[in-house]
């Protein structure tokens, strides 16, 4: 039995690989570092090793693009045992410039979920990563007029969220938030008792994966496609 959403006014959209392709990104750019980096160690072992450093360097540096291309340099000294030439480092800074300067890919379906929704709801977009880059992507993506209200915020915890509702004046029982990750999107929404929706990008950083014990009785949808939606709300 699928859920009533009649009494939702207010549906939050997360940003990357809901609306717009964003972990492929990061995976083409871990490929061409191992690559660069295959005589001092396999790509598995760097694609291990940087996530980890990633991790440690999480709370100094946050999400985003800046901060996995500080722990790239970071990993390629330690590796190299400070030998790395100044040539793969200048590739890796442009590695981070690349993804930078990506043109943003809209996700299937994005724009008519969105027409359909604008006029029946109070849209608003939360997502979290660095200000800069995320204000870039949602200027290229020509979805800004949609929502209501755009929230970056520094993470995606419940208390994040509450922080947001409270400040919005929005009640958890009249909340649907929609996006690709159940750790970011779903759980601490679950949380709050506000309604979440979720629809899994065909990528999902090792970051933002969970147990199955970690959604064990927890309430919320899963889609195969953001177009679902739509008679779900109407």
């Amino acid at each position: 039995m699928k859920p009533s959403y009649k009494h939702i006014k207010v549906i939050g959209f997360d940003a990357d690989d809901t609306l717009w392709v964003n972990e492929t990104y990061f995976r083409e750019a871990e490929q061409k570092f191992a690559a660069m980096l295959s005589k001092f160690e396999t790509p598995n072992k760097i694609d291990q090793e940087l996530f980890q450093l990633e991790m440690k360097n999480l709370p100094l540096y946050g999400y985003g693009i800046k901060g996995f291309v500080l722990s790239m340099v970071e990993m390629a000294l330690k590796l190299s045992n400070y030998t790395v030439q100044n040539e793969v480092i200048e590739k890796i800074i442009n590695i981070g410039k690349d993804m930078l300067d990506k043109p943003v890919e809209l996700l299937d379906g994005v724009q008519e979920v969105l027409e359909n929704l604008e006029h029946k709801y109070r849209l608003i977009l939360v997502t979290k990563g660095d200000l800069l880059d995320q204000e870039r992507k949602l200027e290229k993506s020509k979805l800004t007029h949609y929502f209501h209200h755009i929230e970056v915020l520094s993470d995606k915890q419940t208390s994040n969220y509450s922080a947001l509702l409270n400040h919005l004046d929005i009640k958890p029982s009249e909340f649907l938030m929609i996006g690709n990750s159940l750790k970011s999107d779903v759980l601490p929404i679950v949380e709050l008792k506000a309604n979440a929706i979720h629809v899994p990008f065909h990528t999902t950083w090792l970051h933002e994966q969970v147990t199955e014990n970690e959604t064990n009785g927890k309430s919320y949808l899963t889609l195969n496609s953001l177009r679902d939606i739509i008679p779900l709300l109407n």
